[in-house]
Order: structure tokens, then sequence, then C-alpha cells
């Protein structure tokens, strides 16, 4: 009996070697890498050429940038319906048809209305091709194993600004702006689509059973589900707006333009190392006391950038620092789910919890620069974010029992 109801565990989560598809893990590594390189660190690198060559401000074509990840936040939720049903494969593969599509059209659009409903597709795209979508696929096909798989992804995600940050630079070098984007356009297709289409081809296991409950609340609106995506809100701004307001911060502090760059940059490096530290955080913690502590981290080490007055190497430290917190975020992001409420609904439930959080990363850059000023710099801007990264950690340790385990 007892290992009828083992094998069927197996196939419900994923976890038996039929159900899991070899290849899927590094065609996600290799998606993830070029989407997000693409799709989205592209457009920093080519934005001064954008601006020039156009007219338009840069405040309006960022606008239209933003707006595609307010899109995407709000088509998360029908993606994970769509995800918990049928599986990653045809929804990856559509998002990435799309995806080419919409990097086509932004490169070239003869106007701002045609860039900004561009910006407006890749948005859509960007829901049916990123992190969540990729979580949701390895979620359900590791099962048990899903860290591992989870951290492997994001440590290969993390290198997407590593790869096409340069590759775009050197581009727009030789190319103009709109050629550039062209180019990228043909590296998408040749990468992504072939292998959603081709890696991804494994039969979706069925959801495994949901976790039984006394509650009649549905999870999406009980008390717990709702205080964590408030938590994930406030902790996300305040993530976004310190990485978005690190370089002028450091420029305030004396830091010539290339240091600063260089600050964030190794800031990114560190998320790289915080991922690989995610599987022991998780067998020393419980969820909910996993969750505090990041989130709390998060709010410390935002405080000490905006206290410490330097000297500029110990400031960079601290940079390393907030991005090892950053990324442990992002798998916290991706287990939050499935530690707490199963697997049977999560791409849904992903989708509902993360939204918020998607939202105020969309508008984190733009509002952190418009407090920084009535806030008496970005040392008093850091300080608030901080305030906030603590209110969020209090609103994560409501949300559920902290446990430790030794």
């Amino acid at each position: 009996m007892t290992d009828l109801h083992s094998s069927t565990s197996r196939a419900a989560t994923g976890t038996g070697d039929r159900s899991r598809p070899r290849a899927a893990l590094p065609a996600l590594c290799a998606t993830q890498i070029t989407s997000w390189g693409i799709v989205y660190y592209a457009f920093p690198v080519l934005l001064p050429h954008l601006t020039a060559d156009t007219g338009w401000s840069t405040s309006v074509a960022t606008g239209a940038f933003s707006a595609a990840l307010l899109v995407s936040a709000l088509a998360g939720i029908p993606v994970g319906r769509i995800l918990d049903r049928r599986g990653p494969r045809a929804v990856m593969t559509a998002g990435s048809v799309l995806a080419v599509a919409a990097v086509l059209a932004i490169a070239l659009a003869p106007n701002l209305y045609v860039f900004t409903a561009a910006w407006l597709l890749a948005g859509v795209a960007m829901a049916a091709t990123f992190y969540q979508p990729a979580f949701a696929a390895l979620t359900r096909w590791w099962g048990p194993d899903r860290i591992r798989a989870l951290t492997i992804v994001t440590l290969a995600g993390g290198l997407a600004s590593t790869v096409f940050a340069p590759l775009t630079a050197l581009l727009a070098d030789h190319l103009s702006w709109r050629t550039t984007y062209a180019v990228l356009a043909l590296i998408l297709a040749g990468v992504t689509i072939p292998a959603h289409a081709i890696a991804l081809r494994a039969p979706w296991p069925p959801a495994p059973p949901a976790a039984p409950t006394t509650s009649r609340t549905p999870i999406a609106r009980s008390r717990p589900f709702l205080l964590l995506t408030l938590a994930f809100t406030l902790s996300g701004f305040a993530m976004y707006a310190v990485v978005f307001g690190m370089v002028p911060l450091f420029t305030e502090r004396g830091a010539d333009p290339s240091t600063a760059a260089w600050a964030l940059g190794l800031g990114g490096a560190g998320q790289t190392l915080g991922r690989t530290l995610y599987a022991t955080l998780t067998r020393r913690t419980g969820v909910t006391t996993r969750t505090t502590i990041l989130i709390a981290a998060g709010g410390a080490t935002t405080a000490s950038l905006a206290l410490v007055p330097g000297p500029i190497p110990l400031l960079i430290l601290l940079a390393v620092l907030a991005g090892v917190v950053r990324g442990n975020l992002t798998l916290l992001h991706a287990t939050a789910v499935a530690d707490r409420w199963g697997t049977a609904a999560y791409g849904r439930l992903s989708a509902l919890l993360i939204a918020p959080a998607t939202v105020a990363a969309a508008v984190a850059p733009w509002a952190g620069s418009t407090l920084a000023g009535p806030l008496g710099g970005y040392d008093g801007l850091f300080l608030a974010l901080a305030v906030g990264s603590a209110v969020a950690a209090l609103l994560a340790l409501s949300s559920g029992r902290p446990t430790w385990h030794e």
C-alpha cells in the first residue's frame, strides 16, 4: 500500500522519470536568459539611442515599458489558470511567438502610439514566458525536488543582463537601435520558440489533491494569503526602488558614474550568490520564519545603505549583500504558494500572489525618483523604503506561525 501511494504521489507531482522531461530544465535555463535579456534588459541599453533618434522623451519611452510590466501582472492571472490545466508547452511557445512579434513591432514602430502598443503586446508575452510559467512547470514536474530546479533556472536567469546587456551595446555601436532590436528578435525566435515547443512536450501530470482545510474561505481570499500578498507588494516596491536608486545614491556619496554602475553590477552578482544559499535556508527554517527573515534582511541592507556614509568600498559590500537578499527573495516568491498551500492550483495562486508585487515593481523606478526630492535625497528615500520593508516583515510574520528546524 505504501509503495502504491508513493507511486501515485510521484505521478501526481511530476517527480517520476516518465513525467519529468529531461530537456525541460536546460531548455528553460536557455529561454529565461534569452527572454529576459532581449525583452527586458535590452531596453535600458537602447533607450538613449532610441530617444536620440525619435525625439521622444525618456519618461514617455520608459512609460511604455512600465505599461508592459503592468500588463504582464494582469495577464499573468489567466495565464496561470491555463498553466494549471494544460501545462507550459502551448503557453510558453505561443508566448515566445508573441514576444518575437512584439520586439519586431517595437523595432518597426513608426510613431509613439505603435511603439506603446507593441510594448503592451510584449507585456502579454512576458506573462507567458518569464519566470512565473517556468516556475509553474518546474513546480509540477519536479515536485519535492522543485527547489533545486528553481534555483538552477533562476541562476541562469540571473545571467540575462550579463549576456545581453554587453551584446546589445555591441550591436548598437554598429547598428541603429531599430536594426539592433530586429537582430535580437531573430535570436529570440531561434532560441525560445523551438526550445519551448520541443523540450516541454512531456505529459502534464494531474494536479495533486488540494491540501485539506477546515476553512470555507477560498485560499486567495484568506487572511494569510492577503497578508502575504501585501507583504510581497511592499517588499517588492522597496526592492525595485533600491535597484533603480543605487546609482544616484552612490553618486550622491561622491562615487563617479562608472563606480556606481559597478556597484549595481556587483549587486547583481550578489543575487546569483544568494540563490545558491536558498536551499540551505529552506532546510533550516520554516516557511513563515524564512519569509520574515528575508524581507527584514532586505530592509536592513536598505537602511545600511542609507545610514553608512562611506567609504565607497564598504558601500559596495553593502550593495552586494543587498543583492544576496534579492536573489533569495526571487526564490521565496517562487516557492511561497507550494510551501503553504501545495501545488494543486500553483499557477493561478502564484499569479494572484505576485501580480500586485509586479505592479509595484513597475511603478517603483518612477515613484522612487519622484520621492527622492521631497525626502531629502536618496539616503532619505532608502530610509523610507527600509521602513516599508519592516512593515512588510511584520505582515509576513502575521501571515503564519514562525518555525525553526534544527
